[in-house]
């Protein structure tokens, strides 16, 4: 019987460079907590900076993921 090594996890450069740039972005959002004016789609709120940009960058990524996702199919 042959013994199988475990594989080892390797980390590309698109990993690193999205964990570097979710980090950069955390940083940066949590240093932002002021209260800005927005204007949702269903009115106009006053909500922590903090907030818009975590959202901002939760749609980014979503559709990016999906954009190159769809190109790669």
């Amino acid at each position: 019987m042959e013994k199988r090594r475990p594989e080892k996890r390797r980390i590309d450069k698109r990993q690193v460079g999205l964990i570097g740039l979710a980090g950069v972005g955390g940083v940066f959002a949590a240093l932002n907590l002021d209260e800005v004016e927005v204007n949702w789609i269903l009115g106009t709120w006053d909500t922590p900076l903090i907030v818009v940009i975590a959202l901002s960058m939760l749609i980014g990524g979503g559709l990016g993921y999906l954009t190159t996702r769809r190109r790669r199919s």
